[in-house]
């Protein structure tokens, strides 16, 4: 009785490929007979959005579902919720399911607020004495008292949002299906999904949540499902899950780390030629996946071929947009370098970057001038720590995202000088 949902070896395939016309059947068909064979049957056509699924989910649990577009999250989700049925496998369920995969799916446009809270929870299941009971809660939880009375169509697409949440999550289900529910949403509203979702499952009620948006799972799942080609590749703690998707996954991958070997080949001359390129947490190493929240490292290992060089190594650093964050370099540590083999690093503290893809270039300069330029030589994904979100899941504005010291201090005023005339 503690298992919630019990998924044994599902799989789904979707049909693909071109159908044929009746006419052309029949030539082709036609065709074949007259050279003296039946035409042969057509080889099966289709694409397996799931593999040999199984998991076991039980009462309570907030179970997170993340993975890459088209790794068939969505299509677990509507196997869960009986949109469609698996090719193979089977589900049980302990309970009655609610589910909100779409943003206002089962809303009428003509219809006001009032009559497609009644109108969408009657789809989800709910009885009308129910959905009266609950009518002011619903109104209230999603703000749109002024507008209750308002045909849907005039809403917007935060307004439908939180209109279909608010119904959803007051479904009296033992399990809600949630399909990124975040996607719209000012910050107030999307603590009190995530509070409204922890306060279900406290209840003894069971939550699937599916988002693309890593720091809301991690905030609000224990326990987290990964897909990958239809696969699930991993279940098991949040944190051990997504950690491992965002190695695998990453954007960047193959740029945080370059290493040339031989050095009559390495990119430079025969004055300076590069021998590795590496971003890197701080203490880690760089098949690790980086945080805004932590500090991390630019290194860069070189041949030096010039006699007491004057050399001064230069980071510049862009975001995806091609602006230029900072750059920095050595010069306040510059000094001669002999012939030989270097390795140089500098630490980027914690709480200074906004996440997002960044690019570098690498600057080498001897004495004032410019030798070498290694345009986008790598680059790497920085990734949300949650540090200091407050409720907040989405983008943060600007090119950087530094944390500073504030202070606020309540006067009587009395220091005030009064406006002076003049």
């Amino acid at each position: 009785m503690d298992t919630a949902i019990e998924v044994e070896s599902v799989s789904k395939q979707y049909s693909r490929g071109s159908w044929n016309t009746l006419s052309e059947t029949l030539t082709n068909a036609g065709k074949a007979l007259f050279r003296g064979r039946m035409p042969a049957q057509a080889a099966e056509k289709g694409i397996w959005a799931l593999s040999d699924v199984s998991v076991s989910i039980k009462r309570g649990e907030i179970v997170g579902v993340v993975g890459n577009n088209g790794a068939g999250k969505s299509t677990f989700l509507k196997i869960l919720s009986r949109i469609t049925t698996p090719t193979k496998g089977r589900v049980s369920f302990t309970g009655r399911v609610g589910s909100l995969l779409e943003v206002g799916m089962g809303f009428h446009p003509e219809l006001n607020g009032r009559d497609n809270i009644f109108l969408n929870g009657i789809i989800l299941g709910m009885s009308k004495s129910d959905i009266a009971r609950q009518f002011d809660e619903i109104v209230a939880f999603a703000g749109i008292e002024s507008f209750i009375d308002l045909p849907v169509k005039h809403y917007s697409s935060g307004m439908y949002m939180r209109l279909a949440f608010a119904v959803a999550a007051h479904l009296e289900s033992e399990i809600l299906l949630v399909d990124e529910v975040l996607a719209v949403g000012d910050v107030n509203f999307q603590k009190k999904c995530i509070e409204r979702m922890s306060t279900v499952s406290r209840s003894g009620r069971t939550v699937i949540f599916v988002s693309h948006n890593l720091t809301a799972v991690q905030a609000l799942c224990e326990r987290t499902l990964w897909f990958e080609n239809g696969r699930l590749t991993k279940d098991g703690p949040t944190d051990e899950v997504l950690n491992a998707y965002l190695r695998q996954s990453s954007s960047m991958k193959g740029w945080s780390e370059r290493i040339w070997h031989d050095a009559q080949t390495a990119p430079g001359d025969d004055r300076l030629r590069l021998r590795r390129v590496a971003i890197t947490p701080l203490g880690g190493d760089p098949s690790e996946p980086i945080t805004i929240g932590e500090p991390f490292v630019f290194e860069v290992e070189y041949w030096n071929g010039v006699p007491s060089a004057d050399l001064d190594i230069t980071w510049l650093v862009h975001n995806a947009e091609g602006l230029l964050l900072f750059d920095v370099g050595s010069w306040e540590k510059r000094s001669l370098r002999d012939v030989g083999f270097y390795k140089e690093r500098c630490v980027v503290p914690a709480d200074l970057m906004n996440n997002g893809p960044i690019y570098l270039t690498l600057e080498v300069h001897e004495g004032e001038e410019l030798v070498h330029q290694f345009t986008r030589v790598m680059g790497c994904e920085l990734l949300d720590s949650g540090n200091g979100r407050h409720g907040w899941f989405e983008a943060w504005h600007g090119a950087i995202r530094p944390r500073l010291d504030w202070t606020i201090t309540k006067t009587d005023g009395t220091h005030l000088d009064s406006p002076r005339e003049g």
